[in-house]
């Protein structure tokens, strides 16, 4: 299949945060900015935008994302959403796969093809396993979402390289630019789209121990629970990365 006008929708996974590039906008690459290298090296005609912002929950992304990316007529479109909102606590889980549900039902009447994701499974990490069971249930509310629309589908949850720490970043909680890379090619692959992208290479090890995990909490734990605290976003003052068609940087 092949592709000229690809629009990304989502949070922080899709604008591309843990695969820092401070020559780009928002200083971030990602898996999306490398699908559409991918399918600019099949097409030089190639367009893309991407809407993503981070921090966004699912009903952010739809009221600030579906219509600008509606009007763009794409026939390509990613969305991954919800999961800010699994991230706090009392969510509603129903609720969201609803909105969900009619939120994409928005995106495949525009004839495009849509790809979603399931949520990743985090029983890896001591830190989030606890959420392993909402991400359980949601990761099969995405599947029962994909099968009703005819969506394309990555199961991240199923994806098993994630397990290992070196394809997330130091936050631990969005992907290295390894996770990003990975997670292009599982994209290309599930959309049948031909291209030579191969997995970078990780380090050998990565640090850890009780220093690590003070870092972590210093730098990382400790502002996004103040961040949880104060009701405010990491990305309340970006705005999007490409928010109309753009030429694709070349990934180098």
């Amino acid at each position: 299949m092949s592709f000229t006008r690809y629009v990304a929708l989502g949070d922080s996974f899709t604008e591309g945060v843990g695969d820092p590039d401070p020559t780009l906008p928002n200083g971030v690459r990602g898996w999306a900015d490398r699908v559409a290298a991918a399918l600019t090296a099949a097409d030089p005609a190639t367009r893309y935008a991407n809407l993503a912002i981070r921090g966004r929950k699912l009903m952010p992304i739809v009221d600030e994302q579906i219509d600008p990316a509606v009007a763009l007529n794409p026939d390509l479109i990613s969305i991954h959403a919800g999961g800010n909102d699994m991230l706090r606590p009392g969510v509603d889980l129903d609720a969201l796969g609803a909105a969900y549900d009619e939120a994409v039902g928005r995106l495949v009447a525009t004839d495009a093809t849509v790809v979603i994701f399931t949520p990743h499974d985090p029983g890896a990490s001591k830190f989030f396993r606890p959420l392993r069971g909402r991400f359980a249930i949601m990761a099969e509310i995405v599947r029962q979402i994909a099968d009703r629309h005819g969506l394309v589908l990555v199961d991240y949850w199923r994806i098993r390289d994630y397990d290992d720490f070196r394809l997330w970043a130091d936050d631990r909680l969005h992907m290295s630019a390894q996770g990003h890379q990975r997670m292009a090619i599982a994209v290309l692959d599930a959309l049948g789209v031909a291209h030579d992208l191969q997995p970078l290479p990780v380090p050998d090890s990565i640090p850890s121990g009780a220093a690590e995990n003070l870092r972590w909490t210093r730098e990382f734990l400790g502002p996004w629970v103040g961040r949880r605290l104060r009701g405010t976003s990491s990305g309340a003052d970006l705005s999007p990365k490409y928010p109309t068609w753009s030429a694709v940087p070349a990934v180098v």
